[in-house]
């Protein structure tokens, strides 16, 4: 007994547990406090962070009233973006209807000036070689002008009628082969291109 005593005080230490062991032994209610320790539970922890992840990425995600706003917005945009194009689209229109002719019309300027200087020449002289000669001058630069804007005259007398170019305002009997052909113009045609500005009003035989 002596002995097994004298044994149990070598293994024990002052403190009264046994030599090496890093801990005293622990009591049931000791033993359920290692709960608190961190890192205890670590599949908890990670469960935890991973929900937190997933709700902030789920915060981050644009709502759909978000996503509705933003589309009226993009509509609304579009809309006030189509109505001034119409305005403005429709504005330029009229100007060109109004002034389209405008480049046109200050060609034939210097021509009034022309035929308003005949008029005044005609008041006071009595050479009439000298006004013929002026009037041509006038006529000539009249059709100059019409050059210069692409018009050309219709082609007419001699023809066969066409209607697409021909008005014919009379029938008169001619002589052999003139039979549905043109033997006179009352007022020539005039055309840019193809398109036809005024049909040449005609005379056809028989």
């Amino acid at each position: 007994m002596k002995k097994e005593h004298a044994y149990n005080e070598e293994v024990m230490g002052d403190e009264g547990f046994i030599a090496g062991d890093a801990y005293p032994s622990l009591d049931g209610e000791s033993a359920d406090n290692l709960t608190d320790v961190p890192g205890a539970d670590l599949d908890t922890l990670a469960g935890d962070d991973e929900e937190e992840g997933e709700d902030d990425e789920e915060s981050e995600k644009p709502s759909a009233g978000d996503e509705c706003a933003e589309l009226r917005d993009k509509n609304l945009r579009l809309q006030a973006e189509f109505d001034n194009f119409r305005k403005r689209t429709l504005k330029e229109r009229m100007e060109l209807l109004q002034f389209a002719g405008a480049d046109t019309v200050k060609q034939f300027l210097p021509l009034l000036d022309d035929v308003q200087r005949a008029v005044s020449a005609m008041e006071k002289s009595d050479d009439i070689a000298a006004l013929r000669e002026g009037v041509n001058l006038i006529a000539q630069k009249f059709t100059d002008t019409l050059k210069n804007l692409h018009v050309e005259e219709v082609d007419a007398l001699g023809l066969e009628l066409d209607t697409d170019r021909h008005e014919a305002v009379a029938r008169v009997p001619g002589d052999k082969g003139q039979s549905g052909k043109i033997i006179d113009v009352v007022q020539k045609g005039y055309k840019i291109g193809d398109k036809v500005l005024r049909f040449a009003k005609v005379v056809v035989g028989e």
